[in-house]
């Protein structure tokens, strides 16, 4: 069998590893590296690697591990300041180590397994590589020009966000990984810093990375626009003169950068595969693009040795993208999450110093409130006292914050947790029947502070489905009085909400399990919304543009609706203004190309929406609540942005909402979200602490874990869940047992109180023998 001929383009990281990995694996192979820089010319100082992608590394090639772990420097505290204070946070665990280091000693393997290595050299083009060589393999980075050039098949995007950073290092190591806000007349200014070289024994010396970033128009209105990167550099280390100890930056070959996300629909053709930055780029918050790199080059390597013959190249190829997709996506969510937060470090600096401290270690969400518990108990414990103490719970410091009570108006909840509004489309004629009371029922038993109804329509046109809940008759009025007496009775303390809307150009269509947003086969009726637009061309029926003696009849269908809920004991009522349903399509500037007064820039597309909410807040008592759930974002171009949905918030909040429930989407069908774990509540954050109003965040919040660390963060005030009350309707009550809390947040139902501890799993684990013989 012929030896494999692999060509890497590009001599980082990524492309070393990846040489010698193969190498190694298979000593005939013939493997070349091309680099058009020199050994020793890097971006940037240090490198950050995790526990286990040094644990993949030495298990692949225990040289490159020894010598990275001689040259590793290790710490596992976090510093935080924050106006002049600096809270600390230990049991993190980080090794870092020069980059340039980090090349010889990768070079040096190649070498010293037989890898040819061309520096300053310039690669030749992938398409030339690939008729010479059975693997191509494009680690030519961020700039990737084998991306470029066979763009049309690899699918190529690439996001420019809106900070400007720089890249240095000092000549000294700090004492662990540090994060520092500097608030200038010009705007907010970070730094993160880390050292990667500790100095001889205990003399001092060493160096850190240290990179200073900030929003683009903060750079430009502090006039770094106008410097050169020498005068950039010097005043960054008078900025930051406290955490440098008034030592210099330097910057290298550093400039001011915008960072950029890269994604590729596929990471191989033929015998050509994207590695690394020139296949996916992760923000430098959540750790390095070298570590993804790395990885790459492991998993890459392992697939091509499981498959000797070159002609299964192509399936090794879309083994290692199956296997290295999943785990780069899920770095890439994290990253995004933790992007927009230093992205929006100005809506924040105003926080409580731990709440502040708290947000910035769990921004990613990969690390929550009970991981924090575990790395650092007392720096945790004083989270949890300021939060008692901010917030006046009233309930002692050890309470899960999930249980702490949130007062709305008149109405207090006893916890956090908000069992979501989701459409049941199990109606008949808009009544409620046995279905709706055993439904809502049964999640009032399981705990949570508040139930919401799914969307009850304000009119038989204005459903979506024939299965819709409505409250335009008094028979419906009647079955939804039958649901609230249950909950008042049965689960005192428990308070029900309903929200009312109405489909608008999202109506007449058929139940979701027989064909989501598909027209009903017969029996459609007419649908009208803020433009004459369908929901899908070429398949939804197209509305009928509402004129003012309709919109007339629509309000007054709302406040009609909303005298029959407070007939009907409802304690708060929530308007939908989301989701693309009619109120929203007023709101998106993708759904609404009016003309008139109710058309146009955004306050004149609030105004129907808030003549709505008047009019029903007018008819609502004085002292219940009343929320609004709105889309902050339509997840397309030209739609809703997250400063319209501040804008949106802000007009709800001024007209009498008692806080916004944050939704995002919905809205139009080619619609492509950023879904993945709480992936909707970085705008219930922005909002919250923009606007100082409390908010309700909803959208893959899975876990009581997750519930705790958004409330502590500050991130949200409720949390509606959905799809885990669907699968568990004491989903708040089994929460309670997990977490050993018995106190007034979450009381059993005395029938159920026999269930409140976690029953005993299997025959238990005997301890471990510890007497040895003397």
């Amino acid at each position: 069998m012929t030896p494999l001929r692999v060509a890497v383009i590009g001599g980082g990281p990524g492309g070393l590893y990846a040489a010698a990995l193969l190498k190694r694996l298979g000593p005939a192979r013939d493997i070349t590296v091309w680099e058009r820089g020199a050994p020793d010319a890097t971006f940037g100082f240090g490198v950050v690697l995790s526990d286990e992608t040094l644990g993949g590394i030495e298990h692949a090639d225990p040289v490159v591990y020894g010598a990275l772990r001689a040259a590793f420097v290790r710490w596992d505290t976090i510093d935080i300041v924050h106006r002049g204070r600096t809270l600390t946070c230990g049991g993190h665990g980080f090794a870092a180590l020069g980059r340039r280091r980090l090349l010889e000693i990768l070079g040096e393997r190649c070498a010293s397994l037989g890898v040819r290595l061309h520096y300053r050299t310039q690669a030749p083009p992938a398409a030339e590589l690939a008729a010479a060589y059975d693997l191509v393999i494009a680690a030519d980075g961020v700039h990737s020009a084998t991306r470029a050039a066979h763009a049309g098949t690899f699918g190529p995007a690439v996001t420019t966000h809106r900070c400007r950073y720089l890249w240095l290092a000092a000549d000294f190591a700090l004492d662990a990984f540090r994060f520092e806000i500097a608030e200038t007349p010009h705007g907010v200014m970070q730094l993160h810093g880390y050292p990667y070289e500790r100095g001889p024994g205990s003399a001092g010396g060493g160096r850190s990375t240290v990179i200073v970033e900030m929003r683009e128009e903060v750079w430009r209105a502090a006039g770094f626009d106008t410097q050169d990167v020498r005068a950039s550099v010097e005043r960054c280390a008078r900025i930051f003169a406290g955490a440098l100890g008034g030592r210099p930056l330097y910057a290298g070959s550093s400039t001011w950068s915008t960072f950029r996300t890269v994604t590729n629909e596929r990471w191989s053709h033929g015998g050509t595969v994207l590695l690394g930055d020139a296949a996916h780029t992760a923000h430098f918050s959540v750790g390095s693009g070298t570590k993804l790199a790395v990885e790459d080059a492991l998993a890459l390597a392992a697939c091509v040795g499981e498959r000797a013959d070159p002609g299964d190249l192509p399936a090794a190829l879309a083994a290692y993208e199956s296997e290295r997709r999943p785990v780069v996506a899920s770095t890439q969510r994290a990253a995004a999450a933790s992007l927009r937060w230093f992205e929006e470090p100005a809506v924040r600096t105003g926080q409580p110093p731990h709440r502040f401290a708290f947000g910035l270690l769990t921004r990613s969400r990969r690390v929550t409130h009970s991981g924090l518990r575990l790395r650092d108990p007392d720096f945790t414990r004083a989270v949890e006292e300021e939060f008692a103490a901010v917030e006046r719970t009233g309930q002692p410091p050890s309470t899960p914050p999930m249980f702490t009570p949130f007062r709305l108006r008149g109405v207090t909840l006893r916890n956090r947790i908000v069992v979501s509004p989701m459409d049941m489309y199990s109606a008949e004629d808009g009544v409620p029947g046995d279905f709706h009371l055993v439904h809502l029922g049964a999640r009032a038993l399981g705990g949570a502070g508040l139930v919401m109804t799914e969307m009850v329509c304000v009119s038989a046109e204005g459903r979506i489905t024939p299965g819709c809940t409505g409250l335009y008759t008094r028979e419906q009025g009647d079955g939804w009085r039958r649901v609230t007496d249950f909950v008042h009775t049965r689960s005192p303390g428990t308070a029900i909400g309903v929200q009312l809307g109405h489909a608008g150009r999202k109506g007449s269509t058929r139940l979701m399990w027989d064909g989501m947003d598909e027209p009903l086969p017969a029996g459609n009726w007419p649908l009208a919304a803020a433009s004459p637009l369908p929901y899908r061309p070429g398949v939804s029926q197209r509305p009928h543009q509402l004129d003012r003696r309709q919109l007339d009849t629509v309000r007054e269908q709302f406040t009609a609706a909303a005298r029959r809920a407070r007939r009907s004991g409802f304690d708060l009522l929530e308007l939908h203004c989301a989701h693309g349903y009619l109120l929203s399509g007023f709101l998106s500037p993708l759904t609404n190309r009016r003309t008139d007064a109710y058309g146009g820039p955004l306050a004149a597309r609030l105004r129907f929406p808030l003549e709505v909410f008047d009019a029903v807040r007018d008819e609502w008592p004085a002292e219940l609540p009343m929320t609004v759930r709105i889309s902050a974002t339509d997840w397309a171009p030209g739609g809703t942005t997250p400063e319209d949905a501040v804008e949106i918030a802000r007009a709800f909040t001024a007209h009498g909402a008692d806080a916004i429930d944050v939704s995002t989407g919905q809205v139009v069908a080619d619609e492509r979200p950023e879904t993945g774990r709480s992936y909707q509540t970085p705008y219930a954050d922005l909002i919250r602490n923009t606007l100082a109003v409390p908010v309700v965040a909803v959208g893959a919040i899975s876990s009581w874990d997750d519930v705790n660390s958004l409330i502590l963060a500050g991130r949200t005030d409720l949390c509606a869940l959905g799809r885990p009350h669907l699968y568990d309707p004491n989903w708040t009550l089994r929460a309670a047992a997990e977490q050993g809390y018995e106190g007034p947040g979450a009381p059993w139902p005395l029938p159920y109180r026999a269930g409140s501890r976690p029953p005993p799993a299997g025959r238990p684990v005997p301890p471990a023998p510890r007497l040895t013989p003397g």
